[in-house]
């Protein structure tokens, strides 16, 4: 009987150990740029995978109109990480002096963002956009970057508009009231599959930008001092959680659900507009040209230091 009741109490300990634990869960606040778009599924898929909870992570995750707007709710520590955020309004944010860290890459080159008009539209390209509203989501943006980067690289005089999220924007453009919209894959693919949208621009159409790391992950400064090896376990999972999209059945198809789309066009969505080494968390490519870049549409008015750029970008245990 001794033995029993001391067997049941080991137990007991066990379960309440366990159970502390569980409660014991770390809690982020992330920010995500416009859900639907691009590599935005990743935090949620994997909190929905339990990824996350494995690694010690609870995640409140809550959508934004755009990366200019994510980067001031990192800034002000409403969220302690902003996924999706733009390069080029990141390093503006640091130049001001903002508590703002650069934790990963979650999008290198121009594949993913695309602008289209209706199909009836007489526009071929954005060379017949002069004068005419080319979207782009929030200022400080990825989407706002590239579209500035367009504008330098074809010429053309076209009016930039804001219109936030990639569904208003498509609403605007089937309405009339946007001439060029913006979208980014897997958003937009099944209209452009239909016949309902015409792509007249790829991001990659500037050679310079499609070299680019375009979008980060990014930590609110503060926070991350506060609990570094909060941030460390977060990115462990956020490259788990990756991997477990594009490597497996189970993770292709949450990721076709989220996006409401066929898993076909899912499959070719990840293959054709967010190919895995463009979403390498661990990628900072072109860094020389984003700062050149940075000072030309007057983000920054000279470059960042080599100091600078090592006090901002600081990736945990990241892979070379």
């Amino acid at each position: 009987m001794r033995r029993s009741g001391s067997l049941v109490g080991v137990a007991v300990a066990a379960s309440l150990s366990l159970g502390q634990a569980a409660l014991a869960q770390d809690n982020l606040k992330l920010a995500v740029g416009a859900r639907g778009v691009g590599e935005t599924f990743v935090a949620e898929l994997g909190q929905d995978a339990g990824i996350f909870k494995k690694h010690g992570l609870a995640l409140d995750i809550f959508y934004t109109q755009g990366g200019g707007e994510t980067i001031q709710v990192v800034i002000s520590n409403a969220a302690h990480i902003g996924v999706a955020i733009g390069f080029l309004g990141t390093i503006g944010a640091y130049a001001k002096g903002a508590p703002v860290r650069v934790i990963g890459s979650t999008f290198t080159g121009g594949n993913q963002l695309f602008w289209y008009v209706r199909a009836d539209s007489p526009i071929k390209s954005l060379k017949d956009a002069a004068g005419k509203t080319v979207a782009y989501s929030t200022n400080g943006s990825s989407t706002h970057t590239a579209v500035l980067a367009l504008k330098k690289f074809t010429g053309v005089d076209f009016k930039l508009t804001q219109t936030g999220a990639a569904p208003g924007t498509y609403t605007q453009v089937l309405s009339g009231q946007i001439d060029v919209g913006w979208a980014g894959a897997p958003f937009g693919v099944d209209a452009v599959e239909q016949g309902k949208i015409r792509v007249v621009a790829k991001a990659s159409d500037d050679p310079v930008l499609d070299r680019q790391t375009i979008r980060l992950l990014i930590a609110n400064a503060n926070e991350m001092k506060q609990r570094p090896d909060v941030f460390v376990r977060f990115m462990r999972a956020y490259r788990e959680a990756l991997a477990w999209v594009y490597s497996t059945p189970e993770g292709l198809a949450a990721y076709a659900k989220w996006a409401s789309i066929s898993e076909a066009t899912a499959k070719r969505s990840l293959a054709e507009f967010l190919p895995k080494a463009a979403v390498d968390p661990d990628r900072i490519s072109g860094v020389d040209d984003v700062i050149a870049d940075a000072v030309t549409f007057k983000y920054i008015p000279a470059p960042l230091s080599k100091q600078q750029l090592d006090e901002l970008i600081h990736i945990p245990e990241r892979k070379q």
